[in-house]
């Protein structure tokens, strides 16, 4: 997915995904092209109001008033393509699928060229195993856009529902032509045992795990094809190699557990759509991380539209939400997820976090005490709550979560280094220094240049007066890794500060307030350094900002005494 990305550039991608006409008129763009800008001057004024009320809601991905108001901006002018395609997407990234393919046959009677509109029908047609049609559909789509490629893929897909597995190999040789054969690997595996090929199928499925050996569903795939065919001991080794980076996931576990039962955990790809949900989540997933949301959960939806009782896709479109703020709906996506479903405990320890973020940390605390009782070695759930525990300043009780987390997880793989390192902001916040040096130290050793480590670490140990050349030189690897971190940067120049290089602090501590400027902490620090430095104007204009945004009260109560009587000897935080 990751070569596939590097191919088509996002700009690429964002134009041609959504076909000619929806590319002037994306949500994420502002202001609005000169031919949206036309089109709006010819509506009513209650027809702006609900296009551009639309645009919003789309971005937000409150994808239902978006669908809602679209729909009103297209029955004023039903003719109108840019009207109609826009809530032919608003329905579609609603879910309202039957209702997107219905307004997409008339968005292709008035532009005969949009890909996304094909690509619905066709989905329609496959999911009601149309396969002839689902081809007809597809027969004109290129190869030049990230909805072409998937178009392309589903075209295969209904080929191989239409048992001709050789027709749909040679659709995806003409995509393979394009630099994309990596991506194809995993489709054509599935495709190969959907078509009873199995040695085939495992050499496929083998070098898509050779390429990402990383990736969850990659994994599980590979695994599930040889158990199937009797290979239970290369099964094994696929898993424990996945495992070995210290990765997990609930769908690699499912697999493991059948193997060491001595039972084959049965094809992957039970329906061509099933194969062409996956390959709607992977691609949506993949959109999701590049920042392209709207086309993302159009994709995601599409997924589910094909193969509803996939609930890691159900999980990967609330996370979608989740990222959009929109919590309630994510909420109610992992709500609907089975209690008999292994995703279920992830999915509640995702209604936990949400429950928090919008502010009932008790009853995310107590729904994630609940999952505890019942599966105390459900590394989630445990690191999750410990994260919470933190965050409500119980320091204490935050470091047993995550000494529990490490029992589970067993401390060792590069992947624990987080562990340490929160369990060590625990401790240090509740004053047992040495345990949390110790942590910090753990948590490089497993991952010598991770920058949050080292800048917390050497910010303590300056602030301590400790070690203040190991510190500088960690905290400066930090800044180097992440220079636009404006925490990190205010680490570095207040290391400059404690080490009396004030002109040097004072340079780095005005580019960390340019980074965040409106955070007291930095903007305390800037003050002192600009006294020290002899500017004390600049100093007390700072300290008074400080104090100003400073919703705690612990710098405002610092800055009493400087804003009096300047950088005194007692002031010195």
């Amino acid at each position: 997915m990751t070569k596939l990305f590097n191919r088509l550039t996002r700009p690429a991608v964002l134009a041609l995904a959504l076909g000619s006409l929806a590319a002037p008129v994306l949500a994420q763009q502002s202001p609005l092209p000169q031919q949206a800008m036309n089109m709006l001057n010819m509506l009513s004024p209650s027809e702006t109001g609900s296009y551009l009320a639309g645009q919003q809601a789309l971005k937000e991905l409150r994808t239902k008033e978006a669908a809602s108001y679209f729909m009103q901006a297209a029955q004023a002018d039903w003719n109108n393509p840019i009207l109609v395609e826009r809530a032919f997407i608003g329905f579609a990234a609603d879910g309202q699928i039957g209702q997107a393919a219905a307004t997409a046959k008339h968005l292709l009677e008035l532009d005969p060229k949009n890909e996304l509109a094909e690509l619905v029908v066709a989905t329609e047609a496959l999911k009601e195993r149309r396969y002839p049609a689902a081809e007809s559909a597809l027969s004109d789509i290129g190869q030049d856009s990230f909805t072409a490629i998937t178009g392309g893929i589903l075209r295969a897909w209904a080929m191989v529902g239409d048992n001709k597995a050789k027709d749909a190999e040679s659709e995806l040789d003409k995509l393979g032509q394009g630099g994309l054969e990596d991506f194809l690997l995993f489709h054509r595996a599935l495709m190969a045992e959907a078509a009873g090929d199995t040695d085939k199928a495992i050499d496929l499925a083998g070098q898509a795990f050779d390429a990402e050996p990383n990736v969850a569903r990659v994994v599980e795939v590979y695994a599930r094809i040889l158990a199937n065919a009797g290979h239970f001991d290369q099964a094994k080794e696929a898993i424990a190699k996945f495992e070995a980076q210290g990765l997990n996931h609930p769908i690699v576990t499912i697999v493991k557990n059948m193997i060491d039962a001595g039972k084959k955990p049965g094809v992957f790809a039970s329906s061509v759509q099933v194969g062409a949900a996956e390959m709607y989540h992977g691609i949506g997933v993949a959109l999701s991380r590049d920042g392209s949301m709207d086309l993302s959960i159009v994709f995601l939806r599409l997924a589910l539209y094909l193969d509803p009782q996939a609930d890691v896709i159900s999980l990967a479109l609330g996370q979608l939400l989740d990222q959009a703020g929109q919590n309630e709906a994510a909420n109610a996506i992992y709500d609907g997820v089975p209690a008999t479903s292994p995703m279920k405990p992830t999915a509640v320890v995702r209604i936990a976090q949400n429950l928090d973020t919008m502010g009932d940390r008790p009853e995310a605390l107590r729904r994630l005490g609940n999952i505890v009782a019942t599966r105390p070695n459900d590394l989630d759930a445990v690191s999750v709550m410990g994260d919470l525990l933190r965050y409500d300043e119980q320091y204490p009780a935050a470091a047993d979560a995550y000494t529990k987390a490490l029992a589970i997880s067993g401390g060792q793989s590069p992947s624990d280094w987080r562990f340490y390192y929160v369990r060590g902001i625990a401790y240090e916040r509740a004053g047992v220094w040495p345990k949390a040096e110790a942590d910090f130290l753990e948590a490089l050793k497993l991952n010598p240049d991770q920058p949050q480590v080292l800048n917390y670490l050497g910010y303590s140990w300056i602030d301590k007066d400790m070690h203040y050349d190991q510190a500088l030189e960690m905290i400066q690897k930090a800044v180097a890794a992440v220079p636009q971190d404006g925490y990190i940067v205010d680490s570095l120049g207040w290391a400059f500060y404690k080490l009396g290089r004030t002109d040097e602090a004072v340079t780095t501590l005005e580019q960390a307030v340019q980074l965040l400027p409106n955070d007291p902490e930095i903007n305390d620090h800037l003050g002192d350094a600009y006294w020290k430095a002899g500017r004390e104007l600049e100093a007390k204009f700072q300290w008074k900002i400080a104090a100003s945004v400073d919703t705690i009260g612990d710098v405002k109560k610092r800055t009493v005494s400087k804003l009096a009587n300047g950088l005194t000897a007692d002031a010195t935080p």
